[in-house]
């Protein structure tokens, strides 16, 4: 069976006006930004972050993505506009950016993993974006908003862009880590402080009144000698697990196939 020449013609033509759509929609969603190294971790194209600051990132997401697998991104851009993302919503450009860029290893060994965190500050826009991996879900959504709300928009309230970056940074390697989020303000002192603290005095009295009594052999010597057994014994199993742990952890990169889960925190100023 033959075709003939001009319907040829049009199936050619047909198949280019396709493959060139495909190709715009393509670019349509491309986020203009280049990926850092491995283990950089930091796109500052708005130069939001100071010298030390930067440091300080480094040194903790290096440290994270070694003991976690969970790599922290952080890119300040001037606008969304100026990358390929006029008229997006902070969510959308986040999302298209941590999938272009495929934030975090997909897996470790055959276990599905997808823990990679972007931090995303867009200057001009007034607005901030933390996206999390699809290993998170949607578990960590609540602190991630903690972490917007009360740890990096009230510094750049204030203007203190790098601050809020690093705080946030800080926030996300507790979040990372399953532990407490620092706290935007002091909270009251528990009243198991105060108990605590009357538990020491009386222990102090008990032991000036055993050894003004019976000097050293009171029962003072023998209740010290025994808490300092214990914390000695403590101390020197923390010390040998440490040893017999170390030497592992994550060498890989902060890209490995991750893609976003939808999950995460938006905030603006």
């Amino acid at each position: 069976m033959s075709f003939p020449v001009a319907t040829l013609a049009r199936l050619c033509v047909l198949t280019a006006v396709a493959a060139g759509s495909l190709l715009q929609a393509q670019d349509a969603n491309r986020i203009n930004l280049e990926r850092p190294g491995p283990r950089d971790f930091i796109v500052d194209n708005a130069n939001l972050i100071s010298e030390a600051d930067e440091l300080k990132i480094r040194q903790l997401a290096d440290k994270l993505l070694t003991d976690k697998a969970a790599p922290i991104i952080v890119v300040t851009i001037e606008s969304m506009a100026a990358h390929g993302g006029a008229g997006l919503r902070i969510e959308t450009f986040a999302r298209l950016l941590f999938d272009q860029w495929e934030i975090g290893p997909a897996k470790l060994g055959e276990n599905p993993w997808n823990y990679g965190m972007l931090l995303l500050v867009s200057r001009d826009d007034r607005k901030a974006r933390i996206e999390l991996g699809a290993g998170w879900r949607h578990d960590k959504d609540v602190a991630a908003q903690k972490i917007m709300d009360e740890l990096i928009i009230p510094h750049f309230k204030a203007g203190d862009f790098s601050g809020g970056i690093v705080a946030g940074v800080e926030g996300l390697d507790k979040l990372a880590r399953d532990l407490k989020l620092p706290q935007a303000v002091a909270p009251p002192r528990p009243a198991s402080h105060y108990w605590i603290g009357l538990a020491f005095v009386g222990l102090l009295i008990f032991t000036v009144v055993s050894l003004i009594r019976r000097g050293s052999s009171g029962w003072a010597w023998l209740f010290w000698g025994v808490v300092f057994a214990v914390i000695g014994t403590i101390l020197y199993q923390m010390a040998t697990s440490r040893s017999s742990s170390g030497g592992g952890g994550y060498s890989g990169g902060s890209f490995g196939g991750g893609f976003s889960g939808g999950g995460g925190a938006s905030g603006s100023w």
